[in-house]
């Protein structure tokens, strides 16, 4: 029992810390799209777009590798020449991908910037303390140090933020404004080396990374892919229909893509917990943390798909502009039901992990992509950003569906399918609830979702959706 103790302990923070984070999105949305143009916005997500895309090639899959093989080691002077070996090859490829951003500056500046050579430089810069700053962040994962890695997520989000925020209040130009998210990432960036080298150490000795890569780069075009997923749909959107549509489709999936912040704390958390128990031949216990951590997803992603899809549009209101909320509130529901299939793959896939079948997951992604890529072409043009929002949801379930297929190979699936029937019940029950109150402005809505939170867990204790040995699990994690 101590195990889950701790195991949602950490849960918490790492969920609280990715809570903040989501947070510092929406608070940075109204100020931003009521403060510039909505084709401004539009370059706005494109520059984190970018952002978030470089470290999923650069890397190598070095950061997850860290995290499967070093987390059960003891051996510190193993630990020190690992460590140190996959960051001296993450900074040679780091290096490369600078020199290429800048051959091509121009070209990616006119296709995502609308031609700003300021901001493409100052990406270059961010992307290379992004990738940086992944491995070091690994570091603190892989040896379950969640305080600092909370600590670090939520300083690099709110100091890159609150600085953006600053510069937009004293009415400087997006390209100021983009300096902004270089601060928190510098910040960082120091923090953690500081660290790191003061628990480590340095060394000139170095190992070679034939098994860790053999591991970790059939899972490039997993995380490549992933983000084709997530994120192309935006480069698509700006070539096709421009970045005003850009900036009317980004805010409506960023609040259906909230939902993906409840896997982070699993996805964070379960690498680097089971193999201990996988390599010891505990399968009873990976069951267990695989079950409890599907339950609990699924206990809050369903019912917050349901409400936030129905306050899609009010929301908006709340956070934009009429004409973004006009045009973009029904991307949400299409993204937040694809969230709950990402969320399921998310947590199952560590079968396939634990396996070391990660050219499975390689083989998954590359279709995904494939199909995200050709959805999107042939959507957009028709039926616009709710075209993209659609593909983004038949992607997650192609995902969804086929990684189920090959995790039941290797062994048991972690649904509880009569808890699943209650949470669906309750949710639905809330729902009905929530769309007959059809609330607007952000006290009506505030007192609508607190109300609706009541329904849903009274429903779901009624029926038993949570029973005696997880409320005592609860309890004494309190």
């Amino acid at each position: 029992m101590d195990e889950y103790v701790q195991f949602i302990k950490r849960i918490g923070i790492v969920g609280i810390s990715n809570i903040l984070i989501s947070l510092s999105g929406l608070i940075f949305i109204p100020i931003i799209t009521k403060n510039f143009s909505t084709a401004d916005y539009g370059v706005w997500a494109q520059v984190n777009t970018l952002i978030a895309l470089v470290p999923n090639i650069v890397n190598l899959g070095l950061p997850y590798t860290m995290v499967r093989f070093l987390a059960a080691e003891k051996d510190k002077s193993v630990i020190k020449q690992s460590f140190y070996s996959m960051m001296l090859l993450v900074l040679a490829s780091t290096l490369v991908m600078i020199v290429l951003f800048l051959i091509f500056s121009h070209q990616i500046a006119d296709a995502l910037f609308d031609g700003s050579m300021q901001i493409m430089l100052i990406v270059t810069v961010i992307s290379f303390l992004a990738c940086i700053n992944l491995m070091l962040l690994s570091y603190f994962r892989t040896f379950q140090q969640i305080g600092f890695y909370s600590t670090f997520l939520v300083l690099q989000t709110y100091i890159g933020v609150g600085a953006s925020i600053i510069l937009t209040l004293m009415n400087n130009p997006i390209e100021v404004v983009v300096l902004g998210l270089l601060s928190g990432y510098l910040f960082v960036f120091i923090a953690m080396a500081v660290l790191i080298v003061k628990d480590l150490g340095l060394t000139t000795k170095f190992k070679s990374l034939k098994e860790e890569l053999k591991f970790a780069i059939p899972t490039v075009p997993n995380n490549v892919s992933s983000w084709v997923v997530d994120s192309s749909d935006k480069f698509v959107i700006g070539i096709f229909l421009g970045s005003a549509a850009v900036g009317c489709y980004s805010p409506g999936y960023a609040l259906g893509s909230i939902l993906l912040m409840f896997l982070t704390p699993f996805a964070v958390l379960l690498p680097a917990v089971l193999p201990e128990y996988f390599e010891s031949g505990d399968m009873d216990k990976v069951d267990t943390f695989l079950s409890y951590s599907m339950k609990y997803y699924l206990l809050i992603t369903i019912p917050a798909a349901v409400g936030m899809s129905l306050l899609s549009k009010p929301l908006l209101y709340i956070l934009t502009t009429t004409v973004i909320a006009d045009n973009g509130f029904m991307i949400t529901p299409l993204v937040a039901v694809g969230a709950i299939f990402m969320g399921i793959y998310g947590i199952v896939n560590n079968i396939i992990i634990l396996e070391k079948k990660t050219t499975i997951l390689g083989y998954i992604w590359i279709s995904v992509a494939v199909l995200n890529i050709v959805l999107n072409i042939f959507s957009v043009p028709y039926l616009g950003i709710y075209g993209a929002g659609l593909a983004t949801l038949i992607c997650y379930f192609f995902a969804f569906a086929v990684t189920l297929i090959y995790s039941n190979k290797y062994a048991r699936l972690p649904f509880d399918y009569m808890s699943i029937a209650k949470i669906l019940i309750s949710s639905v029950i809330m729902g009905v609830f929530v769309s007959f109150a059809n609330p607007s402005g952000i006290i009506g809505i505030l007192i609508v979702i607190a109300v609706a939170v009541v329904i849903y867990f009274a429903i779901l204790l009624l029926l038993k959706g949570i029973d005696k040995k997880e409320i005592d699990l609860i309890k004494s994690m309190i």
